[in-house]
Order: C-alpha cells, then sequence, then structure tokens
C-alpha cells in the first residue's frame, strides 16, 4: 500500500508540490532582472486561491494579493495578453449587471476598465483607465487591494519552517499617502514593498486604494499604481509609468539579446519562433558577466548550470553571445575547495544559486550549489561548440585555468573509483539525490522497478566527458598544447571502448540507462540515450538503431518523444521523469540524429514538438507535458507544475531547426556546412538573414525543390563558404 507521508517525506525533498487545481493555461508572467510576476488573466494576485501567484524578488514574495475590485465584485474579464515581446500585460474588463430593488441599475458593459502593468527595475507598474460608455453620467466605486507576505520560494513550492521572521504592520506615509509594507527575516534582511497611487486616493486597512469615480458620458480617468520591491532600506528610484514602459521595451531589443534572424512560408511556425525567442530574451537577466538566462519561472528564475548550458548550445547558431556569457560567468562561479554542504569540489561547475532567506541561513543548501553531475561536462563542450562557432581563441584561452580544473574534477572526483565512468554520489544530506537532468527521486531505477543505489554512472553523463575531451582537445591543439591534445584524445577514445562494452544491453536494444553503485546495468529504455548520440559517443554501426528505437511507438507519442519508454516498470505519462515528454530532451536528441545524418527523423522530432506548441498558450512550450498518445483533435496534456516560460524549452525552437535542415557552423574554417537537410511539409521555405561567421555576413534560402531541399545564397559578404551536402 502507498504511504502518502512517506512519499512526502522521501529523498525528493524539494518536490514542488500541487495542492490546489493547476492554472497551466490563464497564468501570466513578467519579469525584469530577479524580479518576476505571476498573475492570473485579470492581472490579479490571490495566493490564497493559486499558490504561485505573486510578485517575487530574489526568492522571495513581495507581494502575494493584488485584486481590482469594482463595486465590492470582481470585474468581467473581456480580453487578457501579454504583449509580443513580453514586457506588458493588457487586460480588458468591464461591469457586470449592478442591481437594486430587483431593477438592473447598471447594465453590464456599460464602464470599461482597460489595465496595464509591467516590471521594471525591481518595481510593478500598473495603469487603470476607466471610462463610460453610458448616456448619462455614472458613479462607481474602485479598490485595489494588496498584501505581502514575503514568503520564500522554498515555502510557496511547499517546504514547512519552523519559525519565520517578524511581519511589520502595514503604515500610510503622509503626506504621500504611500503605503508601506514590511518584513524584517531572520536573516536580519529588511524586505519592503512600498505601494503609490497618482493622482493620490483613499487608503483604507488592510491595504486597499479605494476610489469613486463620478464619469460624464463618454469620460475616461487614468489611475497609475507603483509597488517597488526594496531590500534593506535601499530605496528604489521610481520614475513614471511611461518613461519606465520606454526603457523596458527599449532592453528587449538591445544588443545583448537574441536577434530575429529566421523567417519562413509558415506563420504558425514563425509564431512559434518569435515567441520562443522573446520569451528566452525575458529570461536573460543582468548580472555580473553580462545577461544570463534564467532557468525557468516560477520556480527556478535564477541561474542553473546545466540549463544555462544547454540553453546556450540550443541558440549557439544563431546567438553566440549568450554562451560568451554563461561560460564566464560559470567560470567565476566555479568551484575552488571541498564543501560538503554544498556538494562543492574544486574544479566542479555550478548547479544553481538562490537567494532569500531559506538559502541565506543555510535552511536549504542551494546558495551556491554544485551537485551535478553533468555540468562540468557540459561545461566544456560548450567551450569547445562557442570556439567552433566563433574562433574566438583568446577568449577561450582566457578560460584554459577553469578548463584544466573542470578536466582534473572528470578525473579526480567525477570518477571516484577511477573506473574510467564518472559518477554521483551527494555528501550534503540536504542535497539532490539524483545529480543528472533527471533528478527527481524515482528516475533512475533498474528494469523491475527497484531504485538504483549511489554513485550512479548515468550513460549521457559518460558521453557528454567524451565530446567534452574531444572538444578540449581541439582546442588545446589551437594554443599549441600538443600533449595535452593528443591526451585528451586518447581518454576519449578509450572511453568510447569501454561505455560500448559496458553501456550496451542487446536484451533492450539500447544503452543502460546508467550503473548502480555494484556497477550493474540499469536495463531500461530511456530518452539518455538520445544524448548520447547528441555528444557523439555511439559507434556508426549502432547509432541508426539507437535512433530507430527512440523514434518507435513506446518512445514517440505523436508529439515528441518520451522520457522512458511505455512499458518500463516506472512508466507514468503523468510523472515528472518517467514517460513525460521535454522539449529540450527531444532537441538534444535530434541533434544527435542530425550528428548521423538523420536529419529525417530530426524533422519528424520538430514537426511533432511544433504542433504541440499550437495547443499550448501564446505558442509557449512549457518546461514539459504529459507523456500520452498524441489523439485526433485533442491538445498534449500539461504537467501541472511545469515552469513556462521555461529557457531550455524555448531554446529546443532553435535547436531543432538547425537539426532539421543539418546545419553546423565553423567560423576557424570559414564554413557553413547543411548536411542532408530536410523541410518537413508545413514548410516551403526557410529564409535566414544575417548569419554571421567571424567577420562574414550571409543570407540564406533554404526551399523545397522536388523531393530534396535546395540552398541559395541571397547575399553575402566576407569570406565564408557554404556547402551543401547530401
Amino acid at each position: 500500500m502507498l504511504n502518502i507521508d512517506e512519499l512526502l517525506n522521501s529523498d525528493a525533498q524539494y518536490y514542488i508540490q500541487a495542492t490546489s487545481v493547476p492554472s497551466v493555461e490563464t497564468i501570466r508572467v513578467l519579469k525584469h532582472g530577479d524580479t518576476f510576476g505571476v498573475f492570473d488573466q485579470h492581472g490579479d494576485i490571490d495566493s490564497n486561491e493559486r499558490v504561485e501567484e505573486g510578485v517575487y524578488k530574489e526568492g522571495t514574495r513581495f507581494l502575494s494579493c493584488l485584486k481590482l475590485r469594482l463595486l465590492r465584485g470582481r470585474p468581467f474579464l473581456l480580453s487578457s495578453s501579454i504583449r509580443r515581446d513580453n514586457v506588458v500585460l493588457a487586460v480588458d474588463l468591464t461591469n457586470p449587471d449592478i442591481c437594486s430593488g430587483g431593477s438592473v441599475m447598471l447594465s453590464r458593459g456599460t464602464v470599461h476598465v482597460f489595465r496595464t502593468q509591467f516590471l521594471w527595475k525591481d518595481t510593478l507598474y500598473m495603469c487603470v483607465a476607466v471610462r463610460n460608455y453610458a448616456l448619462m453620467p455614472v458613479e462607481i466605486s474602485f479598490a485595489l487591494e494588496f498584501a505581502s507576505d514575503y514568503s520564500d520560494i522554498f515555502e510557496v513550492r511547499g517546504q514547512k519552517r519552523e519559525r519565520r521572521g517578524e511581519l511589520h504592520t502595514p503604515r500610510i506615509e503622509a503626506p504621500t499617502g504611500r503605503v508601506v509594507l514590511e518584513y524584517l527575516g531572520r536573516d536580519q534582511v529588511l524586505r519592503r514593498t512600498v505601494a503609490a497611487c497618482s493622482p493620490a486616493v483613499y487608503v483604507v486597512s488592510p491595504p486597499a486604494f479605494q476610489f469613486t469615480l463620478a464619469l460624464a458620458m463618454r469620460e475616461e480617468r487614468t489611475f497609475e499604481f507603483r509597488f517597488a520591491f526594496e531590500t534593506d532600506h535601499k530605496v528604489s528610484s521610481v520614475p513614471g509609468y511611461t518613461p519606465s514602459l520606454t526603457l523596458a521595451t527599449q532592453e528587449m531589443e538591445g544588443p545583448d539579446r537574441i536577434p530575429l534572424l529566421i523567417r519562413t512560408s509558415n506563420e504558425q511556425f514563425d509564431a512559434w519562433l518569435e515567441r520562443s525567442r522573446a520569451d528566452l530574451n525575458m529570461l536573460l537577466t543582468a548580472g555580473s558577466c553580462g545577461t544570463y538566462p534564467y532557468a525557468g519561472v516560477p520556480w527556478f528564475s535564477t541561474p542553473f548550470g546545466r540549463d544555462g548550458i544547454i540553453t546556450s548550445l540550443e541558440c549557439l547558431w544563431i546567438a553566440p553571445s549568450v554562451a560568451l556569457r554563461v561560460l564566464s560567468f560559470l567560470a567565476a562561479t566555479q568551484a575552488t575547495e571541498f564543501n560538503a554542504e554544498q556538494d562543492a569540489e574544486p574544479g566542479k561547475i555550478l548547479h544553481e544559486a538562490r537567494g532569500g532567506e531559506m538559502a541565506a541561513l543555510h535552511e536549504i543548501p542551494f546558495g551556491r550549489y554544485y551537485g551535478s553531475v553533468d555540468a562540468t561536462p557540459l561545461y566544456l563542450m560548450l567551450a569547445g561548440a562557442y570556439y567552433r562557432r566563433t574562433g574566438d581563441l583568446d577568449f577561450i584561452q582566457s578560460l584554459w585555468p577553469n578548463i584544466e580544473l573542470a578536466l582534473n574534477w572528470i578525473d579526480r572526483y567525477g570518477d571516484a573509483d577511477q573506473d574510467g565512468f564518472v559518477e554521483y554520489n551527494r555528501r550534503s544530506p540536504k542535497g539532490l539525490v539524483h545529480q543528472g537532468w533527471k533528478d527527481s527521486g524515482d528516475a533512475v531505477f533498474h528494469a523491475d522497478g527497484t531504485l538504483a543505489d549511489s554513485p550512479i554512472a548515468l550513460c549521457e553523463v559518460q558521453g557528454y566527458v567524451y565530446n567534452a575531451k574531444l572538444s578540449i582537445a581541439e582546442i588545446a591543439v589551437a594554443l599549441g598544447r600538443v600533449d595535452a591534445a593528443h591526451r585528451l584524445s586518447d581518454q576519449a577514445r578509450r572511453l568510447q571502448e569501454r561505455f560500448e562494452d559496458v553501456f550496451w544491453c542487446e536484451s533492450i536494444g539500447n544503452y543502460a540507462l546508467a550503473l548502480d553503485a555494484s556497477k550493474k546495468p540499469c536495463q531500461v529504455r530511456a530518452s539518455n540515450a538520445g544524448h548520447c548520440l547528441f555528444c557523439g559517443i555511439v559507434g556508426e554501426d549502432l547509432a541508426h538503431a539507437v535512433a530507430e528505437h527512440l523514434s518507435s511507438k513506446p518512445f514517440f507519442t505523436g508529439w515528441g518523444m518520451r522520457t522512458i519508454a511505455d512499458g518500463e516498470a516506472r512508466y507514468n505519462p503523468m510523472s515528472y521523469h518517467n514517460g513525460s515528454v521535454w522539449p529540450h530532451d527531444n532537441a538534444l536528441i535530434a541533434a544527435g540524429f542530425a550528428r548521423y545524418r538523420l536529419t529525417q527523423l530530426a524533422a519528424k522530432v520538430m514537426s511533432g514538438i511544433f504542433e504541440s506548441s499550437g495547443w499550448f498558450e501564446f505558442n509557449r512550450l512549457p518546461e514539459l507535458f504529459c507523456g500520452f498518445d498524441r489523439r485526433v483533435d485533442k491538445a498534449p496534456t500539461s504537467y501541472p507544475v511545469a515552469c513556462s516560460p521555461q529557457a531550455w524549452s524555448a531554446g529546443a525552437a532553435f535547436l531543432l531547426l538547425q537539426s532539421s535542415i543539418g546545419l553546423s557552423i565553423d567560423a576557424i574554417r570559414n564554413q557553413i556546412v547543411l548536411t542532408r537537410p530536410v523541410l518537413p511539409q508545413f514548410l516551403e521555405h526557410v529564409k535566414i538573414r544575417n548569419l554571421e561567421v567571424g567577420h562574414a555576413l550571409v543570407d540564406l534560402l533554404l526551399f523545397r525543390s522536388g523531393n530534396a531541399v535546395a540552398v541559395t545564397i541571397e547575399h553575402r559578404s566576407g569570406n565564408v563558404d557554404v556547402i551543401v551536402m547530401n
């Protein structure tokens, strides 16, 4: 019998609880910097109704309630949308029928309320315009209620705390009428929410701005509200609504953002690419090393090493500057000493970094946490890929000390038992039990469903290490470190041979998911094997068999590939990692198909993922969705607590397109190569503008020509060759 208490108190201590009806399709997300907001369709916040709603800054919820009330009730919703660039939430509202003594005193749809709001520089700006469409004057009352609970994001996710800080009584500042909400945390940090309205209106308790409007025929009145989120008396400079909106808009198309390079024959496909680009640009967050792609809203709006690296790889061909800043940040935060509480060892690359009260008090280990086995080899893979994409040897040379530290971690600490494979085994009792990308408590298991014991060697991690060593060998040659290049190449070759011998399982026609503590293979058909294709560790003789296996019915839902095959002991299409569909997982596997010239299969994956995006609001791919088989005229099934937007899901669109057209860029040789390009039936042509390779620029047109895809160079400046290989 399943014991629920045991489940909730198991090793999956960072499980995200879903105790209320999820609002996956109706949430509205805004973000700027380290501040993000999760609202309902009205633009309201009610964390008692939907636990994730609120405005958060640096891991703390600074606004837990925000409700616009009309005549003491909720106005009717007419429409709700996020602007294309993700900057502004716009909502149209109106009044319901207002009755008195059995008669309708004010007919519904008489008063129009246009509400817009956005985030900028730790401040929520809101503008409410009220217009009377009656044929007579009307008098109508409004209120904007608000509150702050200052919950840590991990409390919101379901973790209990024995003690909290001191929540102060709200106060009104005279003569401005500003309302100040304060919380003194146990970390001795004072957090404040300062609310203001222009023009000033009456303030009541519990905190609310309250006003009564007498509107003549066709008259419109406008009010601006500002909620500034401050820490330790660092008072925000809060400019007006209009100048702040102008600055917020300009930033989204700045030089550090992902450019618009691609147009196709399919408007819906273009809308998906544009949504993905806008989501990535919103998640790119300014820091000490430039912008970094935060992982996802609401649960992971912070730097993650693995997520940042994979997102950089996904959009490397169109925006290599993202990779440069990710490499810089992760070099600056690379572990240099042992810290068991943080699962840190010298040379290890960051897993995640968190702000907030619980991180500061070490109630969670994630202030800076290093518990991922794959971020370090992935970092080296990204360094190699960035060098090939840009030829920027000077920057890579500046990273050489970090590269050497990472290589040393792989050989010394990653492979603690010196069996030739990299394993993980947490040191921190508060840390993650599983430290690959599938990090839920039940993600690594044997064919009979028995959970695997640590230390665990994941199959894809060996692929990452293989690719990392070959990538750094290439860099070493360019830097004149020939001995290091030979050593790394030889290590990669021996790893590939041993991997083939130990991980291949003829009985399942696939690679083992992992080796457990006793080196027993977990003979489970899992998508992890697709990452091995992506890394190139799979021999040519087995690559086609693995690819066909991953594309077959037990894996492929019609929307994309599941994380494990239907029929495995722990298969559950509603689980987080054991049968769901992850867009980034599919993108990496499709890139693996393309590596082995299987672009038809890559196009099949892209088609499924693209078609799924059309069923999600705003064409926005969530972190994951349930792995049920595709059904006619039925949408993909949402996963209750998936992040949306999420960086590596947004980046998946660009890697999927790259894989389908078989595109690779080698700036060292000044080459663009398209190997067996494929366009699915819904794409007649693809135009790529201003593709930069070194100092050259090229415009490409790919179009269907009979059963093949033709490539035309529409414009070229500088020295770059375009090669099509069939």
